[in-house]
Parts: C-alpha cells; structure tokens; sequence
C-alpha cells in the first residue's frame, strides 16, 4: 500500500470536520493557480486541488501543460498521475486504469 491509498484509508475513517481540515491543509500547499492549463474560470468558481477533489467543472476545456508532478500535495501523496483538472482526482485515474488496464498518457 503506498502513501496516497494509506492516506485515502485514514481519512475514510475520519469525522468529517476532520477531513475538512485535512482538505483545507492541501489546499493550502496547492499549486494548481499557477498552472498554465489552469483558466480564470477556474479561479473565479475557486476551483483548487483536482487531485483529490476531482475534475474541473466546465472551467478547463483543455490541457496545456501540467504541473502536477512538481506539486507538493503530489509529492506527499507520492500521486502516480497528472491532468487531474481534466481527467480526474487521483483515486478516478487510478480506478479507471485498474478497470481498463491502460495508462492515460
């Protein structure tokens, strides 16, 4: 089990005021502002932390360039994926590639 699937299990078992902190504690090292595929939609509906959260909702159309892999929330979370802002949080990438057996690239 590595980092992300142990931190996954521990906050299924939080109380959810708990989990609010644990999020906002991510948000916080966040760096998905400052990423070039990120659009003003995005930071007007404050959209943040793909990773966990999941996809952008109608705010980001297409990928430009991602910064995922240089993120602190990716590293602590030792994240296997990227574009998460328009493929999904970590735990849908993950799922979807045990299913399908691919990687997207």
């Amino acid at each position: 089990m590595d980092t992300f699937e142990k931190t996954m299990k521990a906050m299924k078992d939080m109380p959810q005021a708990e989990v609010t902190k644990a999020v906002e504690g991510l948000k916080a090292k966040c760096i998905c502002g400052g990423c070039p595929t990120y659009t003003n939609c995005a930071k007007n509906a404050k959209e943040l932390l793909f990773c966990a959260i999941g996809k952008s909702f109608m705010c980001i159309p297409a990928e430009k360039q991602c910064i995922c892999p240089n993120c602190p929330v990716a590293k602590d979370l030792d994240l296997k994926n990227k574009f998460f802002c328009t493929r999904g949080a970590e735990k849908a990438q993950r799922y979807e590639h045990s299913i399908w057996g691919t990687k997207m690239i």
